[in-house]
């Protein structure tokens, strides 16, 4: 019995220098950089960034129903104009996505497009339109029971397609122009490329 605990003892304070010694040595190696680009450094130390995606995010909560919302506006060709927005409800269940929908169905007729699986796992509903302007609108309404790749629940996505289309567009025109900007030098400088900037440091 004595030899027992003696055993166990001895395993647990091996153990422990273990995880310690493995604490040290992980804390001597620890990765910070990848590509030239350093975390924790101030963004505006990399010139060459392009300041923002085509779409920047805004996020809300709790708001009137919905525990979260992201409002995606334009930066380029539609600066600072809403094109997308998607907001999760604050009921999850299936019973309230059954419920919404035969209130959609009733106000905006039948779903155009069927995006679920045929496993009861996702329930997408999509409805086009066209408004008085001549945009394309796209409403979709989606139920999520398992898949963790997506956010679980009820959500409700509402965008401009053609012009989140247009703005994507306008963002690689910036972007080819940024590089024609460029002098040939610097070019050439961020071109190269070794194993110093595809592993992490």
């Amino acid at each position: 019995m004595f030899k027992f605990q003696y055993l166990k003892k001895l395993f647990a304070i091996s153990l422990t220098l273990l995880f310690l010694g493995y604490g040290q040595l992980s804390a001597e190696n620890v990765p910070h950089e990848i590509a030239g680009i350093t975390l924790g450094s101030n963004v505006n130390n990399y010139p060459d960034i392009i300041t923002s995606n085509f779409l920047k995010d805004v996020v809300v909560t709790d708001w009137h129903g919905f525990r979260k919302g992201v409002i995606s506006y334009g930066m380029c060709l539609n600066k600072d104009i809403i094109l997308k927005i998607d907001m999760k409800y604050a009921d999850k269940s299936k019973s309230f996505f059954t419920k919404l929908l035969k209130r959609f169905r009733h106000k905006f007729g039948e779903p155009d497009i069927w995006n679920g699986d045929s496993f009861g796992v996702k329930f997408i509903w999509k409805w086009q339109f066209i408004d008085k302007e001549n945009n394309r609108v796209s409403l979709k309404l989606q139920h999520n029971s398992k898949d963790s790749n997506e956010s679980i629940g009820n959500m409700l996505k509402l965008s401009y397609p053609d012009k989140i289309n247009k703005e994507r567009q306008c963002f690689i025109d910036i972007c080819e122009q940024s590089k024609e900007n460029v002098d040939q030098q610097r070019r050439d400088e961020l071109q190269k490329s070794d194993w110093s900037f595809l592993v992490p440091n």
